[in-house]
């Protein structure tokens, strides 16, 4: 069965069922980051965009997602699944520590017509005109410039991006600015017909500041509605009461 996320933190490795699949994540709670285990907002974004997005797997080319903060890189495999080419970010402990692991550990598990992913560091700190696009190990620059993974340049997702996804990631008042400068560039990158779909979940435990957060962000928002978030967890499977995950809040783009 399904648990909340505060009911698994002290599970290093969680086998997790998400509607048919299951994946194995590796996690640690010890302190040093956030984004090296798994949160709940990060598992009901994953129900809802299973539920609300269409899925694309025979649709070509592949429609691209960016997640900003993937954790320990739940919804990147759900979005995988559904037939997204996935770049899932993160710093580079989570990367190292958690986040390329679980990727390479399910993606032979994925559906045979899954999207792609690749793990890369970005930090929200520097400047997207410092931003490289070609190299597989991260977008903003730092540290060893080797390659070790086999994506070649050529085969590196970049902008145009289709969706920009994140969750858990506004806790503290340093990331807000940082963070929506981000999303700001990375959707002014991605603008084709239209601009890219922008899905954010939250937990309100701090309303002043994520009150503060929502002014400030670059594009309008608005809430999903609860009771669309409710029938997402049932068409999940999901049965918790609605007290464990009634602080989740889901906002998107208007």
């Amino acid at each position: 069965m399904t648990l909340p996320a505060h009911n698994t933190k002290h599970i290093r490795s969680l086998k997790y069922t998400h509607l048919s699949q299951t994946f194995h994540l590796t996690q640690s709670d010890d302190g040093r980051s956030n984004g090296t285990a798994l949160w709940l907002g990060g598992q009901i974004l994953s129900l809802y965009l299973a539920y609300h997005l269409k899925p694309t797997a025979h649709k070509q080319p592949r429609p691209r997602a960016i997640e900003l903060g993937s954790g320990v890189g739940l919804t990147a495999l759900v979005l995988s699944a559904l037939g997204y080419d996935v770049l899932a970010t993160d710093t580079p402990h989570v990367c190292n520590s958690v986040l390329r692991h679980n990727i390479t550990a399910n993606r032979p598990h994925l559906p045979a017509n899954a999207g792609s992913i690749q793990v890369r560091e970005l930090d929200w700190n520097v400047e997207s005109d410092r931003w490289l696009w070609n190299d597989a190990m991260r977008i903003t620059p730092g540290g060893d410039a080797s390659n070790n993974y086999e994506t070649s340049a050529e085969d590196l997702l970049g902008p145009p991006f289709d969706l920009i996804i994140s969750s858990d990631t506004l806790y503290d008042t340093s990331l807000v600015e940082p963070f929506f400068r981000t999303v700001r560039a990375l959707a002014a990158s991605s603008l084709q017909i239209k601009p890219p779909m922008f899905f954010l979940a939250l937990e309100r435990r701090d309303p002043q500041l994520i009150d503060g957060a929502l002014a400030s962000a670059p594009v309008p928002l608005m809430r999903v509605p609860m009771k669309k978030v409710r029938k997402a967890l049932e068409r999940g499977g999901i049965e918790w009461d609605t007290s464990e995950w009634e602080g989740v809040e889901i906002w998107r783009q208007v």
